[in-house]
């Protein structure tokens, strides 16, 4: 996803026809006084050494400090990050048990790139800001009609309340995450109204898709707006406005109303809203926490079955607690020798913020082990190796990470367990949460395939998997080269909240059985040079964004889309490039899919079937969505 303008069509009937009205009396409301968005004219600012034994860039608050202090300090962070998005300045942002800010006075700051902000609570009632907690829109060249979400990536708000004060004007009791992909909230209660879109700070206010879990929305409505889709996880909603092509939402209470069908995202259809009532095997992200003796500890969260709303809805999340001292603290400067070798000991990895040049895997080989990164902190390798491997062992959790594809190409960035495995995990399953790859943007990276996934019964949840189609070796096909984003070859594999982007063979590969997929957001690669260079077969063109191998027999995916922009200016020479088919699969009763879709963005030629041929075309003339509400 970019900022070059996109053609969004349905998208913006879709905002003003269905958006809540008061978002549209508060656009109209162009003499109040509103907050102004974060200003980038601190770039090179840096924040204060506050975190103590955890590194620099963790920055922790006590309720005891001055609201003044804390403000300067936000800001100070928010004003370096805010544009910053291929920088290596990485923090964690924790808040100490208590109450920030009050209705009188209230706490409002902004969010930029690679900030994480959490509560250091057991449970998000610990930690309540009384104010706001903020991403708005990026206008490039400050141009107001030209003012974006779609890159709002890499940060984070998690385990805390916010009591919705302090936001006047157009903003005026709205909480705004303007955000798109690698962008969670996690375990938050939102007491008022959240909008997921920026409609106050200029136009078109495009956003691009986001992921919601483990949290409660109260006192108000979450406005989607003009966000192309999300994806909701085992929360409680007041409500949601509106869908634009592809919103799922899987174990929410409060859920709109199952409605995905032939028309949805036509003007006039029902709204493309796939709704699981329950959602299948789900494990939350393990997080630090402070106990009541003020001592640091990662909690780490039981697996579910069939889950709905919240963890902490009735009481304390169910799950483990682990003391610090069973952590190696991970600093930016460390060894794989000594990473290694902590693991060797039985210890566990707590990464803080930073960029690690690895010339050697990170090899995790003990069942259980625990891999927490704080901030984004960031894994590159720089030898051609595989960044990190997990040997075929049960419950090893990998949270909070980026995988950057380094210049020598790596076979892949992460490998999980062992090929041809049959030994199960489904008691105690690896977990991936919030882990987030790229192949170039801001190294002009290569790897054959990002994530490999041979571990039998595991769970990836909220994944965003990305060839750049900006920065360092974007906007070239011989630039950040990688054929695939994800191989799945483990069996009763559950993917919840996946994005995989721009590849260049077929982007996501699933060899495993007994799989399940809960939304799947996906982007053609933009940079094509032309029809011959992208063919699956000499009778097949391009390559599909999902495929399911032949052999396979029981898979089911729900809420999936994919969209192509092949763009001219990228490298197309003036040719149209056509992708025969965005999902390919065995014609077999047990591989179902619901509630496929794809659009046309721009650019030229298009996607000529949804699936295995079924499913109308999109491309210039006829931009979609096309929708399949079931197949076979």
């Amino acid at each position: 996803m970019t900022f070059a303008p996109r053609r969004l069509f349905f998208a913006l009937i879709v905002v003003l026809a269905l958006v809540i009205p008061t978002v549209v009396a508060l656009m109209l409301d162009s003499g109040s006084a509103a907050p102004p968005p974060p200003s980038a004219d601190g770039a090179g600012a840096t924040a204060p050494p506050t975190g103590g034994s955890l590194g620099p860039n963790v920055v922790v608050f006590d309720p005891a400090m001055s609201q003044a202090s804390i403000q300067s300090q936000l800001n100070l962070i928010a004003n370096s990050q805010g544009s910053n998005e291929f920088g290596t300045d990485r923090y964690a942002i924790l808040f100490k048990p208590g109450t920030y800010g009050s209705a009188a006075d209230p706490l409002v700051f902004s969010v930029g790139y690679y900030e994480s902000v959490a509560g250091l609570g057991q449970n998000p009632g610990d930690v309540v800001v009384n104010g706001s907690v903020n991403v708005y829109n990026q206008c490039v060249g400050g141009n107001q009609s030209q003012c974006y979400a779609t890159t709002n990536f890499w940060r984070s708000l998690s385990n805390l309340t916010v009591n919705v004060a302090g936001m006047t004007g157009c903003y005026a009791d709205t909480d705004v995450w303007a955000v798109s992909q690698a962008a969670p909230l996690r375990r938050v209660r939102i007491n008022g109204n959240l909008s997921l879109m920026d409609h106050c700070t200029g136009s078109p206010d495009w956003a691009s898709g986001g992921f919601i879990a483990d949290s409660e929305f109260t006192g108000g409505a979450v406005t989607n707006g003009s966000q192309q889709q999300f994806f909701t996880r085992d929360s409680s909603l007041d409500g949601w406005s509106n869908a634009v092509w592809n919103q799922v939402f899987c174990g929410d209470t409060g859920a709109p109303t199952q409605s995905f069908a032939s028309n949805s995202g036509d003007n006039g259809g029902p709204s493309s809203y796939t709704t699981l009532a329950t959602c299948p095997v789900t494990r939350e992200a393990p997080y630090l926490y402070l106990d009541a003796s003020g001592h640091y500890r990662v909690f780490v969260p039981a697996q579910q079955t069939d889950s709905t709303g919240p963890t902490w809805a009735h009481g304390d999340t169910s799950g483990t607690s682990l003391p610090l001292s069973s952590f190696f603290v991970v600093r930016p400067g460390a060894t794989v020798g000594q990473i290694d070798a902590a693991l060797a000991n039985g210890e566990n990895l707590l990464v803080t913020p930073g960029v690690y040049d690895l010339p050697s895997s990170i090899r995790v080989t003990r069942a259980d082990t625990k891999i927490v990164g704080l901030g984004f902190a960031t894994l590159v390798p720089t030898s051609g190796n595989v960044t990190m491997t997990i040997a075929d062992v049960s419950g090893v959790n990998v949270t909070g990470l980026i995988f950057d594809a380094g210049t020598t190409a790596s076979p892949a960035l992460l490998q999980v367990g062992t090929p041809g495995s049959t030994v199960g995990h489904a008691e105690d399953p690896v977990s991936l949460d919030d882990i987030f790859f790229r192949i170039g943007g801001a190294t002009a990276g290569t790897a054959t395939t990002a994530l490999i996934d041979d571990s039998n019964d595991s769970l990836i949840d909220d994944a965003w998997i990305w060839r750049a189609d900006h920065g360092t070796g974007a906007g070239s096909w011989a630039g950040d080269r990688s054929d695939t984003g994800l191989v799945v070859n483990g069996d009763r594999v559950t993917a919840t909240g996946l994005a995989v982007e721009h590849f260049q063979k077929s982007e996501t590969v699933w060899n495993g059985q007994h799989g399940e997929v809960v939304f799947y957001q996906n982007e053609n690669p933009y940079d094509v040079p032309n029809q011959s260079a992208w063919r699956a077969s000499p009778t097949q063109n391009g390559y599909p964004a999902f495929s399911v191998a032949d052999n396979v027999t029981s898979f089911q995916g729900y809420g999936m889309g994919s969209y192509s922009n092949f763009d001219q200016a990228a490298g197309n020479q003036g040719s149209a490039v056509h992708n025969a088919m965005a999902f390919q699969a065995p014609h077999t009763p047990g591989v179902q899919f619901h509630d496929l879709l794809t659009v046309f963005l721009n650019g030229t030629g298009g996607i000529d079937s949804v699936i295995n041929g079924t499913g109308g075309a999109v491309g210039q003339g006829s931009a979609g969505p096309k929708d399949v509400v079931s197949y076979p």
